[in-house]
Parts: C-alpha cells; structure tokens; sequence
C-alpha cells in the first residue's frame, strides 16, 4: 500500500493538470490503410479544432490520409507526415523533437481505443522526457485491449531512449 499511495497521488495530479491544459497540436498515431479510421476521426475532430496543427505519425500511404483531410475541408497546411516510425515507439521518438522545437507544450493525443493504453505509457515516458504533457482522444472500435505485456515492453523501451536515444527497433533507428 506504501507504494500505491504516491502512484494514485501523481495519477490524480496528472489527470487534474490535463483538465487544465489547452493543447496547441493533435498528435495523431496513425493506423495501416485497414485502421484509416484513425484519420477519419482525426479529419473530423481537427474541423473542431481548426487552429490546431496535425502530426501523423505512420499509417495510412500518403495519398489516402491527404484524401481524408481534404474531403473533410481540412487546410493541408496543417498536416505534419512522418513516416520515419517503425512501430508505437518510433510514432513518439521521431516527432518529439520537432514539436519541442515548436515550443509545443500540449498536445491531443489520437490513437484506437485498444492501443491507447500502451500509447498513454509511451507517450508519458516519451514526450514526457521534453515536458509535453497530452489529452487522450480514443477513436473507438470493436476490438478487446492489446495484451498488457505489449504496454510493459514497449514502455521499457520508451525508457530505454530517454536513457540512450536507442528505442530497440528492428531498424536500429531512433
């Protein structure tokens, strides 16, 4: 119980802060061309928030995202597309630089509901490590929560680049 105690403390810290901050971009973890309901999503929640800027990290080919965005009347300009990442991990690492960079603080965080939990862990450790704190919009789905060893594992990994800047992709990168 000792230290569950200050775990619930900083968990209850956290989720009162983030009522409080105004995120200035959307970060969108974006899905293989069967998961293009990422972008979907994301096209119609950036028409809500018409003065945020959009990073989407992997997904969909190019063609089919900007063809999503546009059909929704969103400005291109807006859209930020990384296709550097390799797999969750890499979706945070090769963008977290650029966005402190920007002087970005905050961001929405977009992913499939049955991945935002290991999404949440990485992108606290991840964008945490630049003191970018972030708001999870699930987009929702069918499918049960991805197994809580794939959150562990990639979590580790997260830390792992803090501590080195090697994420332990199969591609050696970032």
């Amino acid at each position: 119980m000792a230290f569950a105690l200050p775990l619930l403390v900083w968990w209850g810290y956290k989720e009162v802060k983030s009522q409080f901050v105004q995120p200035q971009a959307v970060v969108v973890l974006g899905g293989s061309t069967k998961y293009l309901e990422r972008e979907k999503f994301t096209a119609d929640f950036a028409r809500k928030h018409p003065d945020l800027p959009i990073w989407i990290s992997g997904g969909s080919p190019p063609r089919y995202t900007q063809k999503v965005f546009a059909k929704a009347g969103v400005d291109p300009h807006r859209l930020h597309m990384d296709y550097e990442a390799v797999d969750t991990v890499t979706n945070f690492t090769t963008l977290v630089d650029d966005l402190q960079a920007r002087g970005i603080k905050s961001v929405y965080l977009i992913t499939s509901d049955f991945h935002m939990r290991r999404a949440s862990i990485i992108g606290e450790i991840v964008l945490g490590s630049r003191g970018i704190e972030f708001k999870a919009v699930s987009v929702p789905s069918a499918k049960p929560s991805e197994p809580i060893e794939k959150s562990v594992r990639d979590g580790a990994r997260a830390i792992l680049w803090v501590a080195t800047g090697y994420t332990g992709a199969d591609d050696g990168k970032r």
